[in-house]
């Protein structure tokens, strides 16, 4: 039984329940349209806006041709959204799609026949009401008739051509006719019989035919036939949704119509069907499902074609990875060697910060004396010197000395100068170019070819960028590293360790001295404590002195010197670390990587797509329940 119309809901008083409970779900159905459409819109500008964000991607390039071509037909579906459902016959040949069709309309509308093919020009069956333009199909492809049929008030129907009568898709063959007309349909009869239902053409037919359509599945010829219905539905469950299948007598049921009498059996249920299922308040809700289901069968494929490339990609990434690091290594090695070349003035610049931190104590005159051990052996040559010749050799030794040194140090600011184009030979250019080719030509991702000069060139100006940029920190990042050593090395406990160490010895020389005369030379005899005074010690003892505080200081010097170069090494190669990361931030190949990165996260957009389209149509599933579709 049909809902009531609109205009009997109306009719009806709106001050009793029944009329109040009507409108109210009239409303509610009404709001929930609205919003069901909205959401079709944001996933289709989701979807157009996705189809515009192009990529220099193969595999991106034929998912996004698919979906613009499917965006077509939702401007096709959107047309025609309130104009009654198309329903197509499909079947192979003899299976009696043509006598379905008569008895459904209850005219001899189509010629028919059971063993050759019949027909061969699709035929548009419409109400004498409806004008053909309003249902956006191509009306030169059709012998359209017009018939007085109650079916016809809420559905147009197509006698469709047969799919098996030609091997190839050529121009103007059945096949090609029935690819034409099947993706204007919104529900499909499918027709076959006991010879034909395991037809492997017809099969893979039905795979391109069903795409976002509603199934009526009926077997023909029941007059001659066995009922097969079990194993037919055995045979499409893998991949099709079969609700209910029918099995009928179409020259009989054309028969009963001729003569007046009302459809019986199997093939009353199949009117009743189409004709409950597919009236006016069902077409939005069909199409919908429809257009929903073709989605995400459209956005399925473009996931498959995603998968079987994206391994391809990741290498390619795995491989800028790799080329990165090795680069990244071998320039990092350059560099810390580079930047230690003048370990010694690193060295006197530290122990100089160090002392001028401390101030004046034991250890750090310790750590000066070391420090200005040329200057002082120096002038202690010029206190030898007793000619003015002897005076003016030492000086110009000296100022040699200091030149030298000042070489040295403008040396070492020069080097840093030479960071900035050092360490990316063209061998290097060469071999990460012959190695990335390989992996992007199997990516399938599409740059602008170039020559090979051409690209050796290209990669030439990257290295100089990167080159470029590396300067720019390089000075800060020194006296970074030598505040970070000077920091490292300098706490309150490792000074208060090499104090405690060296005032030890100094406090045993002077107590051992002043015990000798002070007290054993002197006081005790005084006090009565001994007979005789101890004897002041000599140089004898003063020489050996001396000898073990400067083996004691050396000691401690080296020592602290030691972790100092330790400190200076780890922290410079972290610094030649950070500068050849900061150079290689991008790569040698940065058009390249920003094109992997944005496949990824085009990747993702897909998944979300998709994952939004299943979801939708979950919430769908309800809708249309009575037809047949393709399993999700």
């Amino acid at each position: 039984m049909k809902p009531p119309s609109s205009s009997s809901v109306a009719s009806e008083p709106c001050n009793t329940l029944p009329g109040r409970m009507i409108t109210s779900s009239g409303a509610s159905g009404s709001l929930e349209h609205i919003a069901l459409l909205a959401r079709i819109d944001d996933l289709t500008g989701r979807l157009t806006h996705w189809v515009d964000d192009s990529l220099p991607w193969g595999p991106a390039r034929r998912a996004r041709s698919l979906v613009a071509r499917l965006l077509e037909r939702v401007d096709a579906v959107r047309f025609r959204l309130e104009s009654p459902l198309v329903v197509a016959t499909f079947g192979g040949t003899g299976t009696g799609k043509s006598s379905l069709v008569n008895a459904l309309v209850g005219e001899e509308v189509s010629r028919s026949g059971r063993q050759r093919p019949t027909t061969t020009e699709p035929v548009l069956l419409i109400h004498p009401d409806l004008e053909p333009e309003t249902l956006g199909l191509d009306l030169t492809l059709f012998s359209i008739r017009k018939v007085d049929s109650p079916l016809l008030r809420d559905i147009a129907l197509i006698d469709c051509p047969d799919p098996d009568t030609t091997e190839a898709a050529v121009a103007g063959s059945n096949l090609t006719m029935l690819r034409d007309l099947l993706p204007h349909s919104d529900v499909l009869i499918y027709t076959s019989t006991q010879q034909k239902y395991r037809s492997a053409r017809i099969v893979e037919e039905l795979s391109e035919a069903a795409s976002g359509c509603r199934l009526v599945f009926v077997q023909t010829h029941a007059d001659l036939d066995q009922d097969i219905r079990e194993d037919w539905k055995n045979c499409l469950a893998q991949d099709y949704e079969v609700p209910e299948m029918f099995f009928v007598n179409s020259r009989e049921a054309f028969a009963d119509r001729q003569e007046g009498h009302s459809p019986r059996g199997e093939f009353a249920r199949l009117v009743r069907l189409l004709s409950e299922q597919l009236d006016t308040s069902r077409r939005v809700e069909i199409r919908r499902a429809n257009l929903i289901e073709l989605l995400q069968e459209v956005l399925v494929e473009c996931r498959l074609v995603y998968d079987s490339a994206m391994p391809d990609v990741h290498e390619l990434q795995e491989a800028l990875e790799a080329q990165r690091q090795e680069v990244t290594k071998s320039l990092t090695d350059q560099l810390t060697q580079e930047l230690l070349q003048n370990r010694n003035l690193w060295e006197r610049r530290l122990i100089t910060a160090i002392t001028d931190r401390w101030g004046f104590s034991p250890f750090s005159s310790m750590l000066r004396l070391y420090n200005g051990l040329g200057a002082l052996i120096a002038s202690f040559t010029l206190f030898r010197a007793r000619t003015s010749a002897q005076m003016a050799i030492v000086g110009a030794v000296q100022s040699a000395r200091w030149m030298k040194t000042r070489v040295e140090e403008q040396d070492s600011e020069s080097r840093l100068d030479r960071l900035a184009s050092f360490g990316i030979s063209d061998q290097q250019l060469q071999e990460s170019r012959v190695v990335i080719s390989g992996y992007l030509n199997s990516s399938q991702i599409e740059l602008e070819s170039s020559s090979h000069s051409g690209e050796l060139a290209a990669l030439r100006r990257t290295a100089a960028d990167l080159e470029g940029e590396f300067l720019g920190d390089a000075r800060r990042a020194v006296d970074t590293v030598v505040d970070d050593v000077v920091n490292g090395r300098s706490g309150l406990l490792r000074r208060t360790f090499y104090e405690l160490l060296s005032l030890a010895y100094l406090a045993f020389l002077l107590g051992r001295i002043g015990y000798n005369f002070f007290w054993s030379s002197f006081l005790a005899p005084v006090l009565g404590r001994v007979t005789e005074p101890e004897p002041l010690m000599t140089v004898d003892f003063y020489i050996p002195a001396l000898l073990f505080l400067v083996i004691w200081s050396v000691v401690l010097v080296v020592m602290f010197t030691a972790g100092l170069r330790r400190g200076l090494d780890r922290h410079v190669r972290g610094l030649a670390e950070s500068m050849a990361g900061s150079r290689l931030m991008h790569g040698l190949f940065p058009s390249l990587d920003e094109v992997c990165h944005s496949i990824e996260a085009d990747n993702q957009a897909l998944s979300q797509l998709l994952d939004d389209t299943r979801s939708f149509r979950r919430s769908l599933a309800g809708v249309s329940s009575a037809f047949g579709g393709r399993r999700e």
